[in-house]
C-alpha cells in the first residue's frame, strides 16, 4: 500500500479543526479507554488499518490487556469481559457507524440513554462521527500503518 496524499500537510487547516473536536474529547467527562474503545470499533467496521493499529497501540500502552483488546471486533460474545457502559458504547458506535444499514432505531438510542446522561451521549457521539471521519481519511488516502514501519 502506498500513500496517495499527506492529508494533515495537504490541507493544515481542516486536520486542525478535526484535531480540535479529538482535543475538546479528551478533555471532557467519558473514560479515555472507553473512547478508545470506540475509536477501535469504529475503525475495525470501517477498515481503516491506520486508525486500527493506532487505537490498539493507544489501549495497550493504557494498560488494557490483550485478551479485552483482541475480543473489540466480537464484543457480544465476550460475556462481562466489557462493562454496560463499554457494551452500550460499542453498540451505540456500530449502530450510528452503520447509519445507512440501521437507521439508528429508538431501541438502540434508547439503550444508550439508560448508560449515560445527555452530553456524554452528545460527546460519545462526537467520538464516533470524528473517528468516522478519520476512517475516511485513512482509507482514502491510504494512511500506513505504523506496523508497516517495521516489515
Amino acid at each position: 500500500m502506498s500513500t496517495r496524499i499527506d492529508y494533515t500537510k495537504a490541507s493544515p487547516e481542516g486536520y486542525k479543526a478535526f484535531g480540535s473536536v479529538y482535543v475538546t474529547l479528551r478533555k471532557g467527562d467519558l473514560p479515555q479507554e472507553l473512547i478508545n474503545l470506540v475509536y477501535l470499533r469504529v475503525s475495525q467496521i470501517n477498515g481503516c488499518a491506520f486508525c486500527i493499529d493506532m487505537h490498539s497501540r493507544d489501549l495497550l500502552k493504557a494498560g488494557l490487556n490483550i485478551e479485552k483488546l483482541v475480543l473489540v471486533a466480537v464484543w457480544r460474545e465476550a460475556g462481562e469481559l466489557f462493562n454496560a457502559r463499554e457494551r452500550a458504547a460499542l453498540a451505540w458506535a456500530e449502530t450510528v457507524t452503520r447509519v445507512s444499514e440501521t437507521g439508528v432505531p429508538d431501541a438502540d438510542y434508547e439503550a444508550t440513554a439508560s448508560e449515560f446522561n445527555d452530553k456524554e451521549l452528545a460527546d460519545l457521539t462526537y467520538a464516533i462521527g470524528l473517528m468516522n471521519a478519520f476512517n475516511r481519511f485513512g482509507v482514502s488516502f491510504r494512511s500506513p500503518p505504523a506496523a508497516m514501519a517495521s516489515t
